[in-house]
């Protein structure tokens, strides 16, 4: 289910909670709950959201074992983190640094080639309405893409490739491409159908966001 609404205690001892999390990424075996769940707190509490940057950073600077499961965990993480957060202009170009450093002394390794994802990422992260669904946390950890599927009246489903910074205008525009009505008069546009309701998603919105709301 997707995160529902918290009660929270000082951000000193929401840090902590958030700290003790981190030390419980590297072992745990299905790290995508306690990642959305980090995700989650930082969106509640923007505060954090440096904090929890500069924590990842620490974790993934001369780690004991580079490349490993717990080290590329806290990469995921920061992966996600990147997807959905900016952090303020002094921890970014901090973050920026890091990600340079890493693939400089690990070229070609996996570490590396999440630092270059991540950069790309911080290019085009806006903010977020919402945490990454559970299937974008998915593949955000293998860097790679979600297909949304789109019912379309009159032709069959089109499945369209999106990123974690994808909009809804992007995918309207992609798809009334495929159809050939770029000459159209008609405007288009997305809509969200639910069992109790149908209304149109607005242009800006990310597709990511919409997807959450499904899960």
């Amino acid at each position: 289910t997707a995160p529902g609404p918290r009660s929270y205690t000082t951000l000193r001892d929401e840090a902590v909670k958030l700290f003790n999390s981190l030390q419980q990424l590297e072992s745990e075996r299905d790290p995508v709950p306690l990642m959305q769940g980090v995700l989650q707190t930082c969106l509640d509490l923007p505060p954090l959201v440096d904090e929890i940057y500069c924590q990842l950073v620490k974790q993934t600077t001369e780690p004991p074992a580079p490349g490993g499961q717990g080290d590329l965990h806290y990469w995921q993480l920061l992966t996600c983190m990147s997807c959905t957060f900016l952090p303020s202009p002094p921890v970014l170009r901090f973050l920026r640094f890091h990600l340079d450093r890493t693939e400089n002394h690990f070229p070609a390794s996996e570490m590396a080639k999440y630092a270059c994802f991540i950069r790309e990422a911080l290019e085009k992260t806006k903010g977020r309405e919402c945490v990454p669904s559970l299937e974008e946390i998915l593949v955000l950890m293998q860097r790679q893409e979600m297909i949304c599927t789109v019912h379309c009246p009159g032709v069959p489903a089109c499945s369209v490739a999106i990123s974690s910074h994808t909009t809804a205008e992007e995918v309207a525009q992609e798809l009334v491409s495929r159809l050939g009505l770029s000459q159209s008069p008609n405007l288009f546009a997305l809509f969200e159908q639910s069992r109790r309701r149908e209304q149109p998603v607005g242009s800006a919105t990310l597709l990511a966001d919409v997807l959450t709301r499904f899960e």
